[in-house]
């Protein structure tokens, strides 16, 4: 736990800098290396065991996110976040059926392949959307901030409410730490922070309203972002996703949650007119 709160002093000043500060373009490359070391990661959780053959998945993964990077803010970004979305409802059902895809065999490998895919080239496109959405000079980059705090203080409230009241788990076949008290401390406690951000961002009435709905749809889908990724990590027998982030594992796991949750939240938030 202290190496876990050291490690998270020294990110989460870094992390909010770099999202409030930074142009897109250099944001968008900082993101895109994260998400291609967590393809890297996911390629070994998926049972892919040759390095050449995960090196031109990454190279692959690579050319995805500049394709969309040239037509985020066109029909094809849209496509991807949708089917993004459309993608958390299937692994949602897949939670439901522990053992599906366990076995090592080379059909399931290319389905978890393609789950990875669908988590994260989506969830980098709709980060591109907030963050490009405020991409003026001088301005803040708050609605990207926004959608990572939802997750972030839901992680900790849920922390927080388990610890002192977790005594039915959740999903105890896939992930034990997680009860069903995390989730409603998750949901009560991001309902006062996504209303205050709102209201910081100028957001009122009923769209304030719209965008507490959105932000508790949100939550509820990190936590299937998370997880999916523990019934993976089951799957192939390992702890951590990677060593990237000291008392944290690597950066899927770090990144998990925020997944699921980004396509939930850039098109909520287009369709809210926000």
């Amino acid at each position: 736990m202290k190496q876990r709160i050291i490690t998270a002093l020294l990110i989460t000043p870094l992390a909010v800098a770099m999202i409030l500060l930074l142009p897109s373009t250099i944001f968008g490359v900082v993101i895109a290396g994260l998400c291609l070391l967590a393809t890297w990661e996911w390629t070994r959780m998926a049972g892919l065991r040759s390095r050449p053959l995960r090196a031109v998945l990454l190279a692959l993964c690579a050319v995805a996110l500049l394709f969309l990077w040239c037509y985020a803010d066109m029909a094809a970004g849209w496509i991807t976040i949708v089917a993004g979305c459309l993608w958390w409802f299937i692994a949602f059902a897949w939670l439901k059926h522990f053992s599906f895809g366990a076995a090592p065999t080379r059909e399931n490998i290319t389905i978890k392949l393609l789950a990875g895919a669908l988590a994260i080239l989506p969830a980098w496109t709709a980060m591109m959307q907030l963050h490009r959405g405020q991409d003026a000079p001088h301005a803040w980059h708050t609605w990207a901030l926004y959608a990572l705090v939802l997750v972030w203080s839901a992680d900790s409230f849920a922390y927080l409410a388990g610890r002192q009241w977790g005594n039915v788990k959740l999903a105890p076949n896939i992930s034990p730490g997680k009860t069903i008290a995390g989730v409603y401390g998750a949901l009560a406690g991001l309902s006062v922070i996504a209303l205050m951000g709102g209201w910081l961002l100028g957001v009122r009435g009923a769209s304030l309203l719209g965008l507490l709905v959105l932000a508790l749809i949100v939550v509820l889908f990190s936590v299937v972002g998370d997880l999916f990724e523990s019934l993976i990590k089951r799957h192939s027998n390992v702890k951590d996703s990677g060593t990237l982030f000291p008392g944290h594992g690597g950066a899927f796991d770090r990144l998990d949650g925020v997944f699921a949750a980004l396509p939930f939240f850039a098109l909520g938030k287009f369709l809210l007119g926000l």
